[in-house]
């Protein structure tokens, strides 16, 4: 009787409570297994959608039942709670669905909150089909700050069964990519590019790319994988982060690229550098293409902010960067081109200080001095790669920048770059020398320009061809690479890399063209530069086979891409007198430079002589040739550039018949059509100011200078000069001359100088007032030897009957050029 009387009461309450409380409790059957009462759902989405007011008291009452259900572990009614509220979601668009939605985020929190992995992956079920509703009114007070944490959380299960920990992983995955979808592009909504967010969302997603990278490295292609794989947590994580990453403004790159830095930082992820090179890789190809520099200048920033990490550590974030580099040519580098180059200048140039001392501050350490050279050698090898990769990005105006940039850093003695002495400063001298040309030879190889005026500046060839006559000898052959990269546009250098003296030269299957007119310009004005320096390289004694395979590329090189005419003729004359400098060998150079040399013409002039293709010409240097191969083929390049050359020592004793005669080959290269006289004519380098500080000389100086070396240089100085017996007297006039010397290179350089420094104005007043007093004493002199000789009268009677004495007009005078102002 209690039993009935107590149901009574409880229905007569029953019929007494508000109509949507009863809707809601008649979808929930009496066995949860039969599930949702699909009959009562339909009028409970009925009456919500016909009464919206009702719709949060709605959500208030699920939420509470859920809540009662979970307390007391009906998780059957759970699950058919969470799926009434997601029809409900999914039906209901209207203006109160604000009030509904924070009681449906309060039932998914304390699902998430729940330690069974269902309850887990049930909430976050549901919360990803409300991230996919779009909403028709904006909150603005709804917070995700709760979501991210915990979907962070889960992201980092470690359930000890494997799959109920992949499904909580990938529960967490999909819900922060709820998270993201729903917030970022709505203004009014949480920001979720904020550090606080992203320190969190980043590292929970590259934490489960992180820990399948050993698997996938084993796995097939992704075209074979199966749709089992395709549903890994490794590709959701992937998938969430380029859609993150898609969808990053500008302001939002550094927020979203620094937690991945700093995760590679905390998980010692640069030094295999393959985990670090794949997420930049997603990176790169996910932001949008405008961003990129944005990525690259981060990644700098960071290299910076390593600079005392193990070079292992900068190593793997200097070849992510050359990885970034290259994508972001697709896009942009953005506007500080400078910068970038100038960033790894830098850490070159760190390094190779810690190479010096074996330690980050700069103290010897004795016990790592080795590991630490060796790291810092493969850390620089990689900023040398990175900088070519860079500048391979780059259109060929900023190349060219970027080239002369590099030039410029290089510590050479003629220039205002400090040069530190010492030992240990002539080390690392040496060390900056080599990586910055090294870079510079990188930069080369890739840079692509038909007029070599715009590839080589004025400028920068002088700092470039200085550091050709270094005596480092890889100093000099770095320099002769990158000549050879520059003038080599048509792929003939590996042709070349053999020096030998082939019979038809029709195999080597040249590309040749006409020289332009920009080359012939070049030529012009450049030409003596290079020969000149050609001609002293080859004086080395250091040289080895490598030098002299650079050389004989390079003039070869030259002959192809930049001759005409009088250039073949101005090659020949400089090899004859390479050929000279071995037959004479005032330089005592050893019996391998002397072969090698005779050998390098050979080579040459067999080539040259079959391009221009004149008989006679190719006779001659075919019969010295045969020659050499009976009696002296130590003189050619099949013995001397050899793993063993076979040299002689008795190259003083050579007879005429194995040498290229300068009379011979201006003859039959005279009869046609070149210039004889200039081929007749010795090569002798140009004397120039390279070695001073400053490039510019006055009048005055420029004519003492070639006064000196004439005077020096003329036969009737050396026959007048009497042999002077050595005395006291004559050292005591030796080292007063050292002091006049002294005086007049002083004197020198303040004309310098002032010619340099003082306002054109007072110049001008000086030059001017000299260039009167020269004029006037030239217009005595004139006046006297072009006078005519007197008439028998005396004077010549003009018409009038007035003496006049005839002279030239003013106008029509021809001055010296040196006397011109």
């Amino acid at each position: 009787m209690l039993h009935v009387a107590g149901a009574g009461v409880c229905g007569c309450c029953g019929a007494l409570r508000p109509r949507y409380k009863r809707l809601v409790d008649n979808i929930f059957p009496e066995d949860p297994e039969d599930g949702l009462v699909k009959t009562n759902m339909e009028k409970l989405t009925f009456y919500a959608l016909s009464a919206p007011e009702k719709l949060d008291r709605i959500g208030a009452y699920l939420s509470e039942r859920l809540i009662r259900d979970v307390s007391r572990h009906r998780y059957g009614y759970v699950c058919i709670a969470m799926e009434a509220l997601d029809q409900l979601l999914m039906a209901c668009h209207c203006q109160s669905i604000n009030l509904f939605v924070e009681s449906f985020l309060k039932m998914v929190a304390k699902l998430l909150e729940s330690e069974k992995p269902n309850l887990q992956i049930l909430g976050t079920n549901s919360f990803v089909k409300f991230a996919n509703i779009e909403e028709d009114t904006p909150s603005y007070h709804r917070s995700y700050d709760f979501f991210v944490s915990r979907f962070s959380e889960m992201c980092h299960s470690s359930h000890d069964d494997l799959e109920i920990r992949t499904k909580i992983r990938m529960s967490g995955i999909k819900g922060l990519q709820g998270v993201v979808r729903k917030t970022v592009n709505d203004e009014l909504q949480a920001n979720i590019w904020d550090p606080q967010h992203m320190d969190k969302i980043v590292p929970s997603l590259l934490f489960n790319l992180q820990h399948v990278e050993e698997a996938e490295s084993r796995s097939p292609s992704p075209l074979q994988a199966t749709e089992k794989e395709k549903e890994s947590p490794t590709e959701l994580a992937e998938r969430c982060l380029r859609e993150l990453l898609g969808r990053a403004a500008y302001g939002n790159i550094k927020n979203a690229i620094k937690p991945v830095l700093i995760h590679l930082d905390n998980h010692s992820l640069w030094e295999p550098k393959i985990f670090a090179t794949r997420c930049f890789r997603i990176i790169m190809y996910s932001i949008q293409p405008q961003h990129s520099h944005l990525v690259i200048q981060q990644l700098l920033g960071h290299l910076d902010a390593n600079s005392k990490s193990a070079a292992t550590v900068r190593a793997g974030i200097v070849e992510v960067l050359s990885e970034a580099a290259v994508i972001a040519a697709s896009g942009s580098v953005g506007p500080t081109v400078l910068e970038v180059f100038n960033t790894l200048l830098r850490q070159l140039r760190l390094s190779i200080d810690y190479a010096l001392t074996g330690s980050y501050d700069c103290t010897a350490g004795v016990s790592t001095k080795i590991i630490k050279e060796h790291e810092e050698r493969m850390f620089q090898e990689a900023v040398i790669k990175t900088i070519g990769s860079f500048a391979s990005t780059l259109p060929t105006y900023q190349q060219s920048e970027v080239m002369v940039f590099i030039m410029n850093k290089v510590p050479l003695p003629s220039s205002q770059q400090s040069i530190e002495a010492g030992k240990a400063g002539e080390n690392r001298n040496r060390l900056t020398q080599i990586m910055l040309l090294k870079s510079l030879l990188q930069v080369s190889v890739g840079f692509q320009c038909s007029n070599m005026l715009t590839a080589l500046p004025s400028a920068f060839l002088d700092r470039l061809l200085s550091s050709a006559l270094m005596e480092d000898a890889e100093i000099r052959l770095f320099v002769l690479e990158i000549l050879i990269s520059f003038i080599d546009r048509h792929g003939n250098r590996q042709k070349f890399a053999t020096i030998s003296t082939i019979s038809d030269i029709s195999v080597l299957k040249l590309k040749v063209e006409k020289c332009s007119r920009q080359d012939t310009v070049f030529m012009k004005k450049h030409g003596q530069q290079l020969y000149r320096h050609i001609y002293l390289i080859c004086k080395e004694e250091s040289n080895v086979q490598a030098h002299y395979e650079a050389l004989y590329s390079m003039l070869m090189l030259i002959s192809i891409e930049l001759a005409n005419e009088e250039v073949v003729v101005d090659l020949i004359r400089l090899v004859l007198a390479v050929q000279e400098i071995a037959q004479i060998n005032e330089d005592n150079l050893t019996a391998y430079n002397r072969c090698a040399l005779f050998a390098l013409g050979a080579a040459y002039l067999n080539l040259i002589s079959q391009l221009i293709t004149v008989p006679t010409f190719c006779q001659h240097i075919h019969e010295v040739i045969q020659m050499r191969q009976k009696e002296a083929p130590y003189l050619l390049p099949e013995d001397v550039f050899v793993e063993r050359p076979r040299l002689s020592k008795s190259l003083d004793r050579l007879g005429p018949e194995v040498f290229f005669w300068q009379s011979k080959i201006s003859e039959v290269l005279g009869g046609s059509g070149y210039n004889s006289d200039r081929l007749s004519t010795p090569y002798v380098p140009q004397l120039t100011d390279e070695d001073r500080l400053s490039k510019r000389k006055s009048i005055g100086e420029t004519i003492s200078l070639q006064v000196e070396v004439e005077s020096r240089n003329s036969p009737e100085r050396e026959q007048r000069a009497p042999a002077e017996e050595i005395t006291y007297e004559t050292l005591k006039k030796a080292i007063d001359s050292v002091a006049v010397e002294e005086q007049e290179r002083e004197r020198r350089r303040q004309v310098v100088e002032k010619f340099q420094k003082a306002p054109f104005e007072e110049i001008a007043a000086h030059c001017g007032a000299r260039a009167t007093l020269l004029q006037s004493k030239l217009n005595q002199i004139f006046e006297i030897t072009i006078r005519p000789p007197p008439s028998p009268s005396g004077t010549i009677t003009a018409a009038y009957g007035q003496p006049q004495n005839h002279s030239i007009p003013v106008y029509e005078m021809k001055f010296p050029d040196l006397c011109v102002y």
